[in-house]
């Protein structure tokens, strides 16, 4: 099932993230599908995520799908040039995956395979264009299909910035997406509920849902290191010491994330949760938020 109708009957829409693992070993894949089925909307199934080799993300959507577990497809352009998008994405859609999310991509120099060498044949707003001719019944030189798609296309967003121009610069890039076809939004980790709300009063003016990222955290070493180290996310202070002073560090940091899950429920059209390795966590965590 597509998540299109979820939105549209104005659900609070719960996804979460199923990361392939790097091998052909794919039970730890259905024990993690059998825990989040009813539980989570869909699963968004990663694409060689921070550019390190693993099972790729078309195979074990088509697992989780088996599964019964509805599949967001992410699709990253780094890899492969226009022919072999629209290609997964066609043998996507005979695999009944509706979802699909465009996505640049991390650079290769950043994973296991840095002499890798990049693709970036289209980008993420030149593939949500593709993806958007495809479901018109044509690729995107003019040809027509014989058969075509009806995918339902989402984006990533960074809510969070450091200046009002680098805010702007997020509303541009998102405007673009919506005019090539993105119909719904994940964004980065949020960890301030009020800042996402600054957010979201400029971003509605575009009409698309937005699922607020949520990522627990594991200890204050792992907030400070995404504090330096990773684009658009900021955990507070307040929140990096209530880790560090932790007893339970696996408990409060549950306990952070379904927090931030029942503030997000007044903002956003729903959370897009990224366990990182705590995926059997999920329903824990969901629970502590009442959902």
């Amino acid at each position: 099932m597509s998540l299109k109708p979820l939105f549209a009957a104005g659900k609070f829409v719960i996804t979460a993230e199923c990361g392939p693992l790097k091998g052909t070993d794919t039970t730890e894949i259905v024990e993690i599908a059998e825990l989040l089925r009813g539980r989570v909307d869909a699963a968004n199934v990663t694409d060689q995520q921070s550019s390190v080799m693993r099972l790729g993300s078309l195979a074990v959507s088509h697992i989780l799908k088996e599964k019964g577990l509805d599949p967001v497809f992410q699709v990253t352009c780094r890899d492969r040039n226009r022919l072999a998008l629209q290609s997964d994405l066609l043998s996507a859609w005979v695999l009944g995956i509706e979802n699909v999310l465009a996505i640049t991509g991390d650079l290769p120099v950043l994973g296991d395979h840095p002499q890798a060498k990049p693709v970036y044949d289209l980008d993420s707003v030149q593939l949500l264009w593709a993806i958007q001719k495809l479901n018109e019944g044509r690729d995107i030189v003019g040809n027509e299909l014989k058969g075509k798609p009806d995918f339902f296309p989402g984006a990533v967003v960074k809510p969070i910035s450091n200046t009002e121009a680098s805010m702007e610069l997020q509303l541009i890039k998102m405007e673009k997406k919506v005019k090539a076809g993105a119909k719904f939004f994940q964004t980065q980790a949020v960890y301030e509920p009020d800042v996402f709300a600054k957010f979201m009063k400029r971003a509605m003016q575009f009409g698309v849902p937005v699922l607020a990222g949520v990522i627990p955290l594991k200890s204050a070493g792992m907030a400070r290191f995404m504090n330096k180290n990773v684009a658009g996310v900021h955990v507070p202070e307040d929140m990096i010491k209530k880790m560090s002073d932790a007893q339970d560090k696996t408990k409060t940091g549950m306990e952070i994330a379904a927090s931030l899950i029942k503030d997000f429920k007044g903002i956003g059209q729903g959370v897009h949760l990224m366990a990182i390795g705590w995926e059997k966590k999920v329903p824990a965590i969901l629970d502590m938020a009442g959902l």
